[in-house]
């Protein structure tokens, strides 16, 4: 097998590759043998069909088959013979492609198109001076988040009036139509004209009501008369509804009950103490997001030190390529800028961790895999879950081979992004998380 290379330029070059028939050949025999040996073709006992036969119906496949192989030893031997770092994969030349002939036989020319990755030097010193946002946890904050805890752990409770809010169950009926038990929400009656008549009514009242005016989403009217969308054309829109119970939803009381049930048993025993493990958890939780607008803005800078230009027609050629029809051109041409940023990111990120001689350990997965799992379960109202749960939830992340390369990625980023800022000079600003939000907002325009 021939290989040269070719440069186009600093980032685009060319692989010619000539397989010859000497490459080829013995493998193609080979191939056939053993197609001949496990053939099972009718009127031939097993191994005994004319290679003739064998060579008409299995040829042409096993020649291309062995052709890949060939052509990716070559590519994968040429690259790591050379060293070469690449963006993407080899890509069959645009303009040299519909030219093998098989039937013709003899050597066989291929060319690629290759894009190298751009060379890299970024150092960050005390000379760099970045923001460092220090969010503090002001009153409101702290009232947000009783707020939000109170509601997190209310619950319905029974009424005698109906109001705005309310819920409740009903029996919808329309001449020989009953539905009973039903559920409606009144605030997802859009129109004010159509919840009035809901409101200020009793248990045991019956109302007359448009329920295709009401309630215009279908999928939520199919639910509410319990059948199937393409049904709803079989009822008159007006039906009689007897409401069976009113129910209100009553934000849960500040209380030992509710503080055994957020922080652990008697862990908090006031509402002085809550107010002291609310501004802790609010602090964390701002605490990360000082560190994500860290990372933000030490990207900028880093992305202008290292000033990486890509092949961005390659890069688009490859991700069509890669992706096998699933996106399109256009879907390319839009989302193209994040790819590239993230790209470059993931190649400053990989030089400051070769530098530096960082390694991400198993140990540093799975405390970023705990960090997760303890997130996920704070979402679904458990922020107590034991330790050994945490662990079997984490492990069974780092079980997903998915999950693994994101969590790996992160810690990874986590420690670039520790380096950088032990590195820098960090120009302190204390801000509220309104204002922060406001600078995000400002941003944006």
């Amino acid at each position: 097998m021939k290989i040269a290379q070719n440069s186009i330029d600093e980032l685009n070059a060319t692989i010619a590759l000539t397989i010859e028939q000497s490459d080829y050949e013995p493998r193609v025999k080979k191939g056939l043998s053993e197609q001949r040996r496990k053939a099972e073709i009718k009127g031939f006992r097993p191994g005994m069909a004319p290679m003739s036969l064998i060579e008409k119906m299995y040829g042409k496949s096993i020649l291309m088959d062995e052709i890949q192989k060939l052509l990716s030893e070559g590519l994968n031997q040429h690259i790591t013979d050379n060293k070469l770092q690449l963006l993407g994969e080899p890509l069959p030349n645009e303009e040299d492609s519909g030219k093998l002939d098989l039937e013709k036989g003899g050597d066989l020319d291929f060319k690629f198109d290759i894009a190298l990755a751009p060379s890299i030097n970024i150092n960050f010193t005390e000379k760099d001076s970045i923001p460092f946002y220090k969010i503090t946890v002001t009153k409101e904050d702290l009232s947000k988040y009783q707020e939000s805890i109170l509601r997190q752990h209310g619950k319905l409770e029974n009424t005698e009036t109906s109001s705005d809010e309310d819920f409740i169950t009903a029996t919808l009926t329309q001449g020989e139509h009953l539905i009973e038990n039903t559920y409606i929400s009144l605030k997802n009656i859009e129109d004010q004209q159509f919840r009035m008549p809901f409101i200020g009514q009793k248990v045991g009242d019956e109302i007359e009501v448009d329920v295709k005016q009401t309630f215009t989403n279908e999928t939520d009217l199919a639910a509410m008369l319990k059948v199937k969308k393409e049904e709803l054309a079989d009822f008159e829109p007006v039906f009689k509804i007897k409401i069976n119970e009113i129910k209100r939803f009553a934000p849960a009381e500040l209380n030992q009950d509710l503080f055994d049930r957020i922080f652990g048993e008697d862990v908090v025993k006031n509402e002085e103490e809550f107010n002291q493990k609310a501004e802790e958890r609010i602090a964390s939780e701002y605490a990360q997001e000082s560190n994500y607008r860290f990372a933000k803005d030490a990207r900028v800078i880093a992305f202008d030190k290292a000033n990486i230009v890509l092949p961005d027609n390659f890069l688009k050629r490859w991700l069509l390529y890669a992706n096998e029809g699933k996106i399109t051109k256009e879907q390319i041409d839009k989302d193209y800028e994040a790819f590239a940023e993230d790209l470059r990111w993931q190649m400053i990120r990989g030089y400051i961790a070769k530098e530096q001689k960082f390694e991400v350990t198993k140990e540093a997965m799975l405390e970023h895999a705990r960090q997760m799992a303890r997130y996920q379960f704070a979402m679904y109202g458990l922020p107590n879950v034991p330790d050994e749960h945490i662990d079997r939830y984490a492990n069974t992340i780092l079980d997903n081979e998915k999950e693994a390369r994101n969590i790996y990625e992160r810690a990874e980023d986590s420690m670039v992004m520790n380096y950088i800022k032990s590195a820098v000079t960090l120009e302190e600003k204390e801000i509220t998380m309104e204002k922060m939000q406001e600078l995000y907002e400002k941003e944006k325009k």
